[in-house]
């Protein structure tokens, strides 16, 4: 090989692993704590790594990893480096901060370094009923039977409820898992169940096509006696309801810690939001999120998804920074 075409080609080879190298270096991994494989949360933590990299063309690499729970997610904030991203509700992200509640003797001063990027849909509240049960309101529910599943958020927050409302020990609570709710509703074993979800949730839109089925509302006084936040499932959302339907949420939202840099929580977030349209066609619960739930926020955001909120012209919470 003449020495001339052998120059060549070890410029061609050195001119490719510089190129590599820039693409390597270009390409930003993170880490995305959610929820057990088998919930609704999990499914939207893989959508939201598939939006990111094609958002990004693949300059942002999403690993999804299982979780037990918002708790572990959040004490995990404390020890992981790098970009880790989790999901939990505002509340115990605050108490975390706060050394309070379940992390009162599991305090660690970098709980301080949380902060915000995005909301993503909410865990909303659904009081199904048959449509000839005969159940208007949460007062017809006396004498009736309902499911509310066991060990789940939403089955603690419906025997919360019952109670809230002058309703224990006035509704049979039917011994049937929740995963037969559908089932159970059309067979007229039960009169109604009760579940959370993101909407619409996928065993509120089976029972639906099942049977002829109402959601019940809550009265603003109702809602408030919950200490829960308002939510509006709009009308439409399942097979005829024809009416907007006012339930609890507890939001959730995406954070971060302060060993993210600037940059990257900036592409982050506004890669989160172009996205989120696409994500939404595919798959509706996302188009329940707006730039509203960001007020459900309350501690710090982070400054690089703040930049990409002020350019947006989207208002934020007088805690955002």
């Amino acid at each position: 090989m003449g020495v001339t075409l052998l120059k060549k080609l070890s410029m061609a080879a050195l001119a490719g692993s510089v190129l590599f190298a820039g693409t390597a270096a270009a390409e930003t991994r993170i880490t995305y704590k959610s929820a057990k494989t088998a919930t609704s949360y999990y499914q939207m933590a893989v959508q939201i790594a598939e939006a990111v990299k094609t958002g990004t063309d693949g300059n942002i690499i999403m690993t999804v990893e299982e979780s037990q729970g918002s708790v572990q997610n959040v004490m995990e904030a404390a020890v992981r480096p790098g970009n880790y991203v989790f999901t939990t509700p505002p509340a115990l992200a605050r108490l975390a901060k706060e050394g309070k509640g379940m992390f009162e003797d599991k305090q660690n001063p970098k709980f301080a370094d949380i902060r915000a990027l995005f909301p993503i849909p909410s865990l909303s509240m659904h009081f199904v009923v048959r449509a000839d049960a005969g159940i208007n309101s949460f007062d017809d529910l006396a004498g009736k039977t309902m499911l509310i599943g066991k060990g789940s958020f939403g089955a603690r927050e419906g025997a919360k409820y019952l109670q809230l409302f002058g309703l224990e020990g006035k509704v049979k609570l039917a011994d049937v898992e929740l995963s037969n709710a559908g089932p159970a509703l059309k067979n007229k074993q039960i009169d109604g169940f009760v579940t959370s979800g993101s909407f619409p949730a996928p065993n509120v839109i089976e029972a639906a096509a099942g049977s002829e089925v109402k959601i019940l509302s809550l009265s603003d006084e109702q809602i408030a006696a919950t200490k829960r936040t308002k939510l509006i499932i709009p009308k439409g959302t399942y097979a005829g309801v024809d009416e907007d339907i006012s339930t609890t949420s507890l939001p959730v939202i995406a954070y971060t810690t302060t060993n993210m840099d600037d940059e990257t929580a900036y592409t982050l977030t506004k890669t989160f939001w172009e996205q989120k349209g696409k994500m939404g066609s595919d798959n509706p619960w996302w188009n329940g999120v707006t730039t509203d739930m960001l007020n459900n926020i309350t501690g710090q955001i982070h400054p690089g998804a703040v930049r990409y909120y002020k350019e947006a012209g989207i208002a934020l919470p007088a805690s955002a920074e």
